[in-house]
């Protein structure tokens, strides 16, 4: 079977990065992902599981496609001309593959994502069959035009069930539900620095975006300032900072090196390098907790049993988090109720005193949740 996937930011953001593995190793496909950054794709090895290509032609004056564009632009007023020559590479490589994965996960929640609906349509003209993989949709996003775009998909699959409940309630056909494919990611060990004790070690991640949907200017570094003093003064717990996204215009390491600097000297504070998704996998999987605003570092940390507090705001921590748990209460902390300094410390504390018992609801439950990927019996 060969699949294309579509869109894909990079693997500087390593949440995209475990999705692409993590769906090859589902199918049992060979793939080709459409990237808009194929340089980071190969800095992180992704070109070993599956070819690379560029996105987006480059379109110039010197070339025909841009004439022809212009020509359809002006005198038959297609104004998607242009980028339909853009993506024309994706349209291509489609035409001769089984299935088109859309694999964004959360791109239907911020904004309108209108190339995907371009490209979506485009497929669905030329009957290649698309199917929206491992999503998480904003129930209050939907409206006609969205809606007409997810009735052409082949098949969807969402992976929490608020997404799942809100597209059957409109009736969408071939809706499925399964977890987020990085959950069946594998670790991949890697040497951990040496003041990193294993399974006493909370690991801690930040992201610029918590920060930028704050209430209150500078909570959520008090918050996250408030719990290092208690874990460093009041515990004998390690504290590894671990990037997930390395984006120049969103990344975690900014935030995470300013708290690594006013910490540094304590000898209990120590920073994790950038590394791929497999490894940051496998350090997630060595801590006893886990603190994050990234959605997949939290997967990272549910599929290998590590108690978690995500810091949370949007449809996606809340929905996986209440399939798990079976609630969002201690387990996902919406960043806009963060109105104190004091506010994840408490969950915190919560964490450390419901430790044994949450560690075997693990033991319980996750089997037969990410056991659901060995009931998948392929896309047909």
């Amino acid at each position: 079977m060969k699949v294309v996937m579509y869109p894909h930011g990079g693997s500087g953001n390593h949440g995209c990065e475990a999705i692409v593995r993590s769906t090859l190793k589902i199918l049992e496909a060979d793939g080709v992902l459409f990237s808009s950054n194929m340089n980071e794709d190969f800095q992180y090895g992704l070109d070993s599981v599956c070819k690379i290509e560029a996105e987006k032609k480059h379109m110039s004056y010197k070339h025909l496609s841009y004439w022809k564009s212009l020509i359809l632009y002006h005198l038959k007023r297609d104004y998607d001309a242009f980028d339909k020559a853009i993506f024309d590479g994706i349209i291509r490589e489609a035409s001769c593959s089984d299935y088109a994965l859309s694999i964004g996960g959360d791109n239907y929640c911020y904004g309108v994502p209108k190339f995907i609906y371009l490209i979506n349509s485009m497929l669905h003209k030329k009957a290649v069959r698309t199917i929206l993989w491992g999503c998480s949709i904003e129930p209050k996003s939907i409206d006609s035009s969205m809606l007409e775009d997810l009735k052409l998909y082949y098949q969807i699959y969402a992976r929490e069930s608020i997404t799942y409940n809100t597209l059957r309630r409109y009736n969408l056909k071939n809706v499925f539900y399964y977890p987020d494919p990085a959950f069946v990611l594998d670790p991949t060990k890697v040497i951990l620095p040496n003041n990193f004790v294993k399974y006493n070690t909370i690991g801690i991640n930040i992201s610029p975006l918590i920060i930028e949907k704050e209430n209150t200017k500078g909570v959520v570094q008090a918050n996250y300032t408030r719990l290092i003093d208690f874990v460093v003064n009041q515990t004998n717990l390690q504290v590894a900072l671990i990037p997930h996204v390395v984006w120049k215009h969103n990344n975690d390491l900014n935030p995470l090196g300013e708290i690594y600097e006013k910490y540094k000297d304590t000898g209990r504070v120590l920073l994790i390098p950038d590394c791929t998704a497999g490894q940051l996998k496998y350090v997630i999987s060595q801590c006893r907790f886990l603190i994050t605003a990234r959605t997949h570092a939290s997967i990272a940390a549910y599929s290998t049993k590590v108690p978690t507090i995500v810091i949370g705001y949007s449809v996606k921590a809340e929905g996986i988090a209440k399939d798990i748990f079976g609630t969002t209460e201690h387990y996902v902390l919406p960043v806009d109720v963060l109105t104190a300094d004091d506010i994840l410390l408490k969950e915190f504390i919560y964490l450390m005193q419901h430790e044994d018992s949450i560690r075997q609801y693990y033991d319980r439950v996750m089997p037969e949740y990410i056991g659901l990927w060995n009931k998948f019996r392929g896309l047909d």
